[in-house]
Order: structure tokens, then C-alpha cells, then sequence
């Protein structure tokens, strides 16, 4: 058995239906115990971005960081090559169906970051530093029992492995061989060389990178494909019958029976809507956690707008850029970024493939940058800053995985992340559902005080 087929097996185990089923049906539960009521107060959490609205003594709160630029921290991580190259994989996998689930779980994933999110900051902890830091492992460690701490240690673990950015790397160098002829080992090393001086300047320099990148990157990406679809609309209403009807079909191609079909797709759509927006996978909350507030549960709004942005709008314009413009059956083994820029090159002939290609650059460095927020904070849950684990050491570890990702298979990528990701969900999604009534109590005072 070759290195790949393993991965690719694990990924079989590990993502099969009962993961699904802590995800899908996890945040269901979280859906009855909170009422739909953090859904509701998705005006509020944009007050609270734009800072419209601010709560009392909020500046003297503990974090480093603004709601803004905690958003957009989180925003880093998730708006980024998943959402270009990701949903590519989705459609060559499980046709447009896919993209059905992917909404489904990301109106789900809204409410299950809420509840993560509100807890990182309800149940912050410090790192060896000092400093204030949160996270899945920090919620487990302060409020769940002590027989469940080998949890918290088990997350941080396979943090290390679901927070590298090797698909960023990875599709990045596709493309700029694809398009520039570059060398995959050469992308690969620049990229670490960007990573490196901006990790230097620790957490501040991350969120005032992250903050400049992430609007200015979303626009342009959705203008361009907003662009597409206009141009192709006659083909739109077609685009979504099909994705609605294979969502509930599933696709021949998968050579079964019709409800076989369905799970599979569902599945596809499901993993990489966490591939996408990462609700219920516990990244997310090592960004928020930073943020400078007194009230955790203001923060649980705005963490609820991330797959939103993610999943709803920009996964969505992707989707239907590349189902508009290309035919994705007939593209033989064509998938992630090449199938993305066949779509904008065929709408867009001459300047598609260049609009994209600055999309393509600012998406994946500002994910690099997110990722390696996360994974420093798992590093530094982990080894303390005992021996020769420090700053430095943790830097050349991240930048020499990117150089790994840059000159690796797309599927050994996709698979090691898929892994490190699915490991990472069964300890966050635990303690979320565990201390969901904690949340909703929080949630009712919280609504009393602001809302009513």
C-alpha cells in the first residue's frame, strides 16, 4: 500500500457517517437548544463589526484584537483557496448537488460557531507567554472535566496537522506553473519567505495584514464572478434546478443506487463546506478568542457571519461561475484551481485568468497568514515554549510544511487535511454540545440586557 492509498483510506474512516452525523446533527441540536434566536441577530452582529454598537467598558476588556479584526482574522483562514479551488473539488466529486449540502451545513455551521465561539471567550486561558489566548483545547481544559483533558491535548495534536495551509501552497503553485511556468519548489518558497516576515511581528502584525487583505480580496473575487454569471445568465436558472435536483438524486457516476448516490454527495458537500467555512471544526475560535470584549456571547455573533460570507456568498459565486461557463463532466481529470480558471477563461478569455490570478494570490497568502495564527496556537498549547520549542523553531516548521505543500500531490493535500480536520471536529463538536445550556443561559441574559 503506497503512502497515498493510506491517506486515502484514513480519510474513508474518518470521514464516514458518523462524523457526518456529529456535524449535521450535532449543530441541529445546537439549532433546538438555542431557538434559532443567534440566527435572528444577524443585524446586531454587523452593528457590532462596523462597531455601530459597543458595550460598556469594552476598552479596559481583556484581547489584543477588535471584533473587525477578529472577524476578518477568522475570515483569513476560512475565504481562501477553498473557496476557489475547494468547490471545484466539490463539483468534480459530487456534481452540483454538493453545493446544496454545502449551504445546508453552512446555515447549520452559523449557529454551531456561535456556540464555539461564545465559548473560547466565555472560557479563555493564557498562553506560556502570558498572553490571552482561547481555543477548543482552552474550553475543554477550564470547563470540562478533568478525565476529558486528554480531549484538549488530542485537538491541539491534530491542530498541527489541519492548520498547515498545504492546499493553499498547493493549488498556488499549480496555478502559477499552469499559467507562468514557476516552478512548484519556487512558489514554495517565497510563500514561506512572506509567512516568516509577517509571523514575526506576532498577532497585531497578523490582524493588520488579515484586515487590509480579506475586503479588498473579496471584492475583486466577487465582482469577477459576479461579472461571469451576469454575462452567462441565461444558464443560471438551469444551474440551480440541477443543484437542488442532484442534492436529492445523486449522481450515476458514482455507479450505485439513487440513496447511495445521495449519501455520498451529502458527505462531499458536508466535508468540504467544513473544508470551507470550518464550523464545528474549532479553528475558528482561536481567532475570535483574541478579540477585546467583556461579552462572549457579542462575540458568538460575530463569529456567525463567517460561513455566511464564506459558504452562502462567495462559495456560491464560485459554484455558479464554474457551472455557467464550462461543461465539468467533460474536463477529464481537471479539478481545483484548473477547473476554476477554465471557468473564467472561457468567460473572460485574455483577462479572466489574470483577474483571477491576483485572487488566487491574495486568498492564499491571507490564508497562510490565518493558518499559521492557528497553528502557532496549537504549538504553543502543546510544547509551552519548553527546550528549543520556541518562536523561531515553531516559524521554520510552518514554512518548510508550505514548501511541502507546494511540491505535493492535490489529493495527498486534500487527505492529510481532511484528517487533521476530522480529528480536530470530534473534540470541538464534544464540548460544544457538552456546554450548550451554558451558552443558551449566556445567550437569554445576553438578549435581555441588548436586545430586548
Amino acid at each position: 500500500m503506497t503512502f497515498s492509498d493510506f491517506l486515502s483510506l484514513v480519510v474513508d474512516y474518518t470521514w464516514g457517517l458518523p462524523l457526518v452525523l456529529l456535524l449535521m446533527g450535532g449543530g441541529l441540536y445546537l439549532l433546538f437548544v438555542s431557538r434559532f434566536l443567534p440566527l435572528l441577530g444577524f443585524k446586531h452582529a454587523l452593528d457590532l463589526v462596523f462597531g455601530k454598537y459597543k458595550h460598556k467598558n469594552e476598552d479596559k476588556a481583556d484581547g489584543q484584537i477588535s471584533h473587525f479584526q477578529g472577524l476578518t482574522n477568522a475570515l483569513a483562514a476560512t475565504i481562501g483557496l477553498g473557496n476557489i479551488a475547494g468547490v471545484a473539488v466539490a463539483i468534480s466529486q459530487g456534481g452540483p448537488g454538493a453545493i446544496f449540502w454545502m449551504w445546508i451545513a453552512a446555515l447549520i455551521g452559523m449557529n454551531t460557531k456561535f456556540f464555539e465561539c461564545s465559548l473560547a471567550v466565555m472560557f479563555r486561558g493564557q498562553n506560556y507567554l502570558g498572553e490571552v489566548h482561547g481555543g477548543p483545547m482552552f474550553v475543554i481544559e477550564k470547563a470540562l472535566p478533568k478525565k476529558f483533558r486528554p480531549f484538549a491535548i488530542m485537538f491541539a495534536v491534530c491542530g498541527l496537522v489541519g492548520t498547515m495551509a498545504l492546499f493553499q501552497t498547493n493549488q498556488l503553485s499549480a496555478y502559477m506553473l499552469d499559467q507562468y511556468e514557476t516552478p512548484k519548489l519556487a512558489t514554495g518558497i517565497v510563500s514561506s519567505i512572506f509567512v516568516a516576515i509577517v509571523l514575526l511581528g506576532g498577532i497585531k502584525r497578523i490582524s493588520s495584514v488579515t484586515s487590509k487583505l480579506v475586503p479588498v480580496m473579496c471584492v475583486i473575487y466577487v465582482l469577477a464572478c459576479l461579472t461571469i454569471i451576469f454575462i452567462n445568465f441565461e444558464s443560471v436558472p438551469a444551474v440551480f434546478s440541477s443543484i437542488f435536483t442532484e442534492a436529492f438524486t445523486g449522481r450515476s457516476a458514482f455507479g450505485a443506487a439513487a440513496g447511495i448516490g445521495v449519501i455520498q454527495v451529502l458527505k462531499i458537500g458536508v466535508k468540504r463546506a467544513g473544508f470551507s467555512n470550518e464550523a464545528g471544526i474549532g479553528t475558528a475560535p482561536m481567532a475570535h478568542s483574541n478579540v477585546k470584549t467583556n461579552e462572549p456571547i457579542s462575540e458568538g455573533f460575530v463569529a456567525m457571519l463567517g460561513p455566511f460570507m464564506d459558504t452562502i456568498v462567495v462559495c456560491t459565486m464560485t459554484a455558479l461561475a464554474i457551472l455557467t461557463s464550462v461543461d465539468y463532466q467533460n474536463l477529464g481529470d481537471v479539478t481545483g484551481i484548473v477547473m476554476t480558471t477554465k471557468a473564467f477563461e472561457a468567460t473572460l478569455p485574455g483577462v479572466g485568468t489574470h483577474i483571477l490570478g491576483v485572487a488566487i494570490l491574495l486568498f492564499s497568502f491571507s490564508t497562510m497568514v490565518g493558518m499559521a495564527n492557528y497553528n502557532e496556537k496549537c504549538w504553543n498549547y502543546i510544547f509551552k515554549g519548553r527546550f528549543i520549542f520556541n518562536r523561531y523553531v515553531f516559524i521554520f516548521w510552518f514554512c518548510l510544511t508550505l514548501v511541502y505543500g507546494a511540491i505535493s500531490t492535490p489529493t495527498d493535500v486534500i487527505n492529510i487535511l481532511d484528517i487533521g480536520y476530522g480529528f480536530m471536529a470530534i473534540p470541538n463538536m464534544f464540548a460544544t454540545i457538552y456546554l450548550a445550556t451554558k451558552v443558551k443561559s449566556k445567550l437569554q441574559d445576553y438578549m435581555k440586557a441588548y436586545l430586548s
